[in-house]
């Protein structure tokens, strides 16, 4: 996991992509708490997710964004989309994320389309299948991004150039 500047980290935006309401029951009735999924980005491939928990929501967002930003990895984004198609699997969550032409837009769900935007993504085909799972829907998109990988570095390690790569 390639890590940021820290002189960059104040320049990070979040998003909170999901904030729920947990209950635990005492004698006294129920005790509420709250935890909320945050990712932050810069816009310019870096990502990072979050999972706060608090007895408030504006604290478990602010843990969720300090969780985030220890967790920030770089993405290959080549022409504001992915290099390749990439599948990966969470749980039982599985996430297809596909490269698209200029113009396409983010087609994808609300957990998949908020991580797409922090990275700075414009154009991807994605399609998550299996359980709905916020939590597992994310690490799964996460996981998939990971496992990127950057052409010009595979043309290094090739010894090719690009063109030879893509064939044109």
């Amino acid at each position: 996991m390639k890590t940021i500047d820290p002189t960059q980290l104040e320049l990070l935006e979040e998003k909170v992509i999901k904030i729920n309401r947990v209950a635990k029951v005492v004698t006294g009735g129920r005790r509420f708490s709250f935890n909320a999924v945050v990712t932050v980005g810069d816009g310019k491939g870096h990502v990072g997710i979050g999972l706060g928990k608090a007895l408030e929501v504006t604290t478990a967002v602010a843990k969720g964004k300090e969780n985030a930003k220890k967790s920030i990895m770089k993405v290959p984004v080549i022409n504001g989309t992915i290099p390749h198609i990439v599948q990966a699997k969470y749980g039982a969550s599985i996430v297809f994320l596909k490269p698209a032409s200029p113009g396409t837009g983010i087609i994808a769900g609300g957990p998949v389309r908020a991580i797409m935007e922090q990275v700075g993504i414009r154009d991807v085909l994605t399609k998550s299948i299996g359980s709905n799972n916020i939590h597992n829907i994310v690490k799964a998109t996460m996981r998939a991004l990971l496992s990127l990988k950057d052409p010009y570095m595979v043309a290094h390690k090739r010894g090719m150039t690009l063109q030879e790569i893509f064939g044109s």
